[in-house]
C-alpha cells in the first residue's frame, strides 16, 4: 500500500507550502488542449480571419478550458483513493497530499462562479452547451466511467459538445455536419486508443483500481480501434469531396495523407511504443504527430483561405 493512501500531517503541510503550483497542477493544462477543437467552426466556416468571430471564439476557449479543469478537479476529488493505488496518478496533487479536498473544492466552485457567467454574458447558448458539458462530465466522473463502451462514447460526447460550443459562438453559414461525424469517429479512436494504453500498461493486480478495465480486452480494443480507425479515414475523406463548403477544386483531398498517417502514428505508439494513455501528452511530445498535424493545418488554410 502506498504512504500517501494514510493521513498525515505531512501532507497539510505539503498543501500549505505550495497551494498554487498544485491548484495549477489539478487544473490539468495540458488537456485544455482538447479545447482547441472549439475552433473548428470557425476555421471551417472561413470566418478565422475576422476579428469578432476570432474574439468571441478565443473567449469561449478560454471559458471552456477554466469548466473543463472545474471538472478534473471535481474528478480527482472522486477518484483521491483509486489514484494513490495508481502507479502514475499517485502523484497527482489531491492523491499525494499536496492539496487539501476542501481547497481543490472551493477553487473549482470557483472557476464555475467566474466561469459560467461569464459564458452567458457571451452567448446564453454558449452557456447552455457549457452547463450541459459540465454535467455531463460529473455524471462521467461519478458513474458512467465505470461501464465499458459507455465510457468512450461520453468521451466522444464531449468532444461533439466542445464543436458545438464553437458553432454557437459565431453565425455559422457553410458548417459542414460532417464534422461532427468526423469529431465523435476520432473521438472515440483516440478514447479506445487511451483504454488500450492503460490495459497493456497495469500490471494484473493494478487493472482492479480501474474497474472499467475489467471489461476489456486488447483483442476487443483492438477490433474497435480497427473498426473506427478505418470509419474515421473514410468519413473525413468523403468530407473533402462531398460537404457543401469545400472548395471545387478538391485541394481539400491533399489533407487525406497527413490524416491517415496521424491515425497510424498513434497507432503505432499505443502498439509499439507502449504509449497513448494520455492522448493529450502524446499530441504535445511527439514530434513525427505534430510535424502530421501542422501539415494538415497547412493545407486546410490554403484550401478555404488561399484564392
Amino acid at each position: 500500500m502506498f504512504w500517501n493512501n494514510q493521513y498525515s500531517p505531512f501532507h497539510d503541510k505539503i498543501a500549505l507550502k505550495m497551494p498554487i503550483r498544485a491548484l495549477i497542477r489539478t487544473m490539468r493544462p495540458v488537456q485544455w488542449t482538447k479545447n482547441v477543437v472549439i475552433f473548428a467552426a470557425l476555421v471551417f466556416d472561413r470566418q478565422l480571419l475576422e476579428l469578432p468571430g476570432l474574439l468571441r471564439t478565443s473567449m469561449g476557449f478560454v471559458l471552456f478550458c477554466l469548466i473543463s479543469s472545474a471538472v478534473y478537479i471535481f474528478n480527482d476529488i472522486t477518484d483521491i483513493e483509486a489514484d494513490r493505488q495508481h502507479p502514475e496518478k499517485c502523484k497527482r496533487p489531491l492523491a499525494a497530499g499536496e492539496l487539501t479536498i476542501g481547497t481543490a473544492r472551493i477553487f473549482a466552485i470557483g472557476l464555475l462562479a467566474v466561469a459560467l457567467p461569464l459564458s452567458y454574458l457571451l452567448s446564453p447558448a454558449f452557456a447552455a452547451v457549457s452547463v450541459i458539458y459540465f454535467l455531463t462530465n460529473l455524471a462521467y466522473s461519478r458513474w458512467l466511467k465505470h461501464i465499458p463502451l459507455i465510457d468512450v462514447l461520453f468521451l466522444a460526447a464531449a468532444f461533439v459538445l466542445r464543436v458545438m460550443a464553437g458553432v454557437v459562438l459565431i453565425h455559422v453559414e457553410r458548417f459542414s455536419p460532417w464534422l461532427y461525424v468526423v469529431t465523435t469517429l476520432l473521438a472515440l479512436y483516440l478514447g479506445f486508443g487511451k483504454r488500450r494504453a492503460e490495459l497493456a500498461l497495469l500490471p494484473v493486480g493494478e487493472i482492479a483500481h480501474r474497474r472499467v478495465l475489467n471489461g476489456y480486452t486488447i483483442p476487443l480494443l483492438d477490433q474497435l480501434i480497427t473498426i473506427v480507425s478505418s470509419t474515421t479515414i473514410i468519413a473525413y475523406s468523403l468530407y473533402t469531396f462531398s460537404a457543401p463548403n469545400i472548395p471545387n477544386n478538391h485541394i481539400m483531398m491533399l489533407s487525406i495523407p497527413f490524416v491517415i498517417y496521424g491515425i497510424f502514428r498513434y497507432l503505432y505508439l499505443i502498439q509499439v511504443k507502449n504509449s497513448g494513455g494520455a492522448p493529450e501528452v502524446v499530441l504535445v511530445s511527439d514530434r513525427p504527430l505534430q510535424i502530421a498535424i501542422l501539415f494538415w493545418g497547412i493545407t486546410v488554410m490554403i484550401s478555404f483561405y488561399v484564392k
